[in-house]
C-alpha cells in the first residue's frame, strides 16, 4: 500500500493564490492523494475588470499541473447568491456592516465545498487558512474533541474568519499552513518552479473580487439620501448618499473634514468620524477627533452566537476577544451568556464597535467562537 493510500484522499480549495497552492503541495509531499477543487461563486458581472475569476482558474490549473494533481471546477454560485450575498445585502439595508468572509467560511467553504468533496469520496479537506486544527481529549471523557487554534504566523493568522466552524466540520478540516509563515510559502512556491509565488494577495470581497465598494453596494441598494449631523451639536454639517455606504468609525468618503468643530493649536481641525447611525429616521451622526468618547465602548453585547467547542464559554471568566480582524487581543470577561446572546465586558474601552461585525473569544490560542454585535 502505498503512502498516499495510507493516508487517504484530500480535496483542497485552490483559489489561484500562493497560500491554497502551497497547502497542496505540503500535503502530496506529506503523502496525501491530493485533489484540486476550484469554487465558483460569482457569475453577476464574471466579465468585469474587477472578477478575477477566469485569471484564477489558468493559475490554479498551471499549479496543479506543476504539482501533479487533478483538478475539478465547481459552481456554488446559486448558494453563494442564497446563503451569502442575501444575507450580506439585508445586513446592510438594516444598516449594521457584515462581514461576508465569515459567512462564506461557514456556508460555502466549509459547508457546500465539504459536503462535495465527501461525495467525491474524500477524507479530509483542505484550505489554505492560516490556522490550525488540534486534538484533544473530550472534557466528558469521552473520544476527541477538535480546537480551532491561532495560525504561528500572527500578521496572517485567520481564525477570527474561521470562528463559526463546529467540530464536524474541524474533524474532517487540515490547515496545512498552521505553522509556516508567509515569507516561507513565498519562497517554497519560488524553489517549487509555482509561478504564483509572487501573487498579489486578495484583498476583496469573498469571492466577489477588489472593486469600489460604494458603487457596488449601489447596484443592488439604491441611494438613499440624508443628514449629516454632529452628534455634540446636533448641528447638519452635509448630506449622505445611503446610511448603507457608511459604517462605524469611518473616517473617509464624509466629505465634511474642512467644517469648523474642535481646532488644533496649529490651526487645523479634527477628522470627523462616523459615531452612529439611525436608520429610522436615516440621519448619519458624526463626532469630531479619533478618541472622541462616543467612538468608544465599555462593554457589547452579541447575538447568533456559535461555539467551536458546542460549550459556551464560562460567565466571569477572563478571555481575550477581536471584534475586527486586525485588531489586537482585547482582555475581557464575559458578563453574560445564554442561548441567545452574551454580554462581553471590557478592561479597556474599545474603539468603533460596529453593529453587525463579530466579536471572536479567545483563550490564549484557541478560538473559543463568537457571535454577531448587535
Amino acid at each position: 500500500m502505498s503512502a498516499a493510500q495510507e493516508k487517504g484522499t484530500v480535496v483542497v480549495g485552490l483559489s489561484g493564490g500562493v497560500d491554497s497552492s502551497v497547502a497542496a503541495l505540503l500535503l502530496k509531499r506529506q503523502g496525501w492523494k491530493v485533489v484540486g477543487l476550484f469554487m465558483k461563486n460569482w457569475e453577476d458581472d464574471d466579465n468585469e475588470e474587477y472578477c478575477s475569476s477566469r485569471q484564477d482558474l489558468i493559475d490554479v490549473m498551471s499549479v496543479a499541473d506543476t504539482i501533479g494533481i487533478d483538478v475539478e471546477v465547481v459552481n456554488f454560485a446559486k448558494e453563494y447568491k442564497e446563503r451569502v450575498f442575501a444575507e450580506f445585502l439585508k445586513e446592510y439595508q438594516a444598516g449594521r456592516t457584515p462581514n461576508p468572509d465569515i459567512l462564506c467560511n461557514s456556508e460555502i467553504k466549509f459547508k457546500a465545498f465539504l459536503d462535495h468533496a465527501m461525495q467525491l469520496g474524500a477524507d479530509k479537506i483542505a484550505t489554505g487558512h492560516y490556522a490550525g486544527v488540534r486534538e484533544v481529549p473530550h472534557p466528558a471523557g469521552v473520544g476527541v474533541e477538535y480546537q480551532l487554534l491561532k495560525a504561528e504566523d500572527g500578521t496572517k493568522d485567520q481564525s477570527y474568519f474561521l470562528h463559526r466552524l463546529n467540530q464536524a466540520q474541524l474533524s474532517k478540516t487540515l490547515f496545512p499552513l498552521a505553522d509556516w509563515y508567509k515569507r516561507d510559502v513565498r519562497k517554497l512556491a519560488l524553489e517549487e518552479g509555482l509561478h504564483v509565488a509572487a501573487k498579489k494577495d486578495s484583498t476583496g470581497i469573498c469571492f466577489i473580487g477588489e472593486r469600489p465598494f460604494k458603487d457596488f453596494l449601489m447596484r443592488y441598494l439604491p441611494p438613499q439620501k440624508g443628514e449629516i449631523r454632529d452628534l455634540d451639536s446636533g448641528k447638519v454639517l452635509g448630506e449622505h448618499d445611503g446610511m448603507t455606504y457608511h459604517t462605524i468609525g469611518q473616517r473617509k468618503g464624509l466629505h465634511i473634514g474642512g467644517l469648523a468643530g474642535g481646532q488644533k493649536a496649529n490651526g487645523e481641525h479634527d477628522a470627523w468620524f462616523v459615531a452612529k447611525k439611525d436608520v429610522a429616521a436615516n440621519v448619519l451622526y458624526v463626532v469630531q477627533g479619533h478618541d472622541h468618547p462616543a467612538l468608544l465602548s465599555g462593554r457589547l453585547e452579541a447575538h447568533d452566537l456559535s461555539w467551536v467547542s458546542g460549550r459556551a464559554p464560562r460567565p466571569h471568566w477572563v478571555y481575550c476577544a477581536k471584534t475586527r480582524y486586525r485588531q489586537e487581543d482585547a482582555p475581557c470577561e464575559v458578563e453574560r451568556v445564554d442561548g441567545e446572546s452574551c454580554l462581553i465586558d471590557f478592561a479597556e474601552p474599545q474603539w468603533a464597535v460596529t453593529p453587525g461585525q463579530s466579536v471572536v473569544l479567545y483563550e490564549s490560542r484557541v478560538c473559543l467562537g463568537g457571535g454577531v454585535i448587535r
